[in-house]
């Protein structure tokens, strides 16, 4: 599968910022954050062993950010390999298979098989859990479109 330097990621203060509030409160190593304004959230990254200590006991963690904040708080597993990413930023829909195609003009798609009865949950609200993927894997992988099938 593809992978990508995090070298090309440049954070802004604000997201710089963010990321030290939830590191202080929490002790987590925080890998990355990503302010999706136009959802309203703040989707942190961190190692997928952490994301329950992130989280915080009955999600006391992420209530406090989003007082603090004034936005929605999410907690997204980090992997630099492309199909566990996948299905980290799918979480909670159960994934079957990852793949990924070549379109003309160099636009790269993941198509992601997902158990019939997840499908609801994979895509969200409006659309904004397949969002949540489309961001983190441009972000890492270069990849312009995420089709749940």
């Amino acid at each position: 599968m593809s992978k990508r330097s995090n070298r090309s990621i440049k954070l802004t203060p604000e997201e710089f910022r963010y990321m030290a509030l939830l590191h202080e409160l929490t002790g987590v190593h925080v890998r990355d954050c990503i302010v999706d304004d136009e959802n309203e959230r703040i989707i942190f990254l961190v190692n997928p062993d952490e994301v329950g200590k992130a989280v915080g006991p009955r999600g006391l963690y992420v209530q406090k950010l989003r007082k603090i904040l004034g936005k929605n708080i999410e907690i997204v597993g980090y992997s630099d390999n492309l199909e566990d990413q996948v299905r980290y930023a799918l979480t909670p829909a159960r994934v079957r298979e990852v793949r990924v195609a070549n379109r003309p003009g160099g636009k790269k798609v993941v198509y992601v098989s997902v158990e019939p009865s997840d499908k609801g949950i994979a895509i969200g609200k409006g659309g904004k859990n397949v969002s949540r993927a489309k961001l983190i894997l441009k972000r890492y992988f270069d990849i312009d479109a995420v089709i749940i099938a």
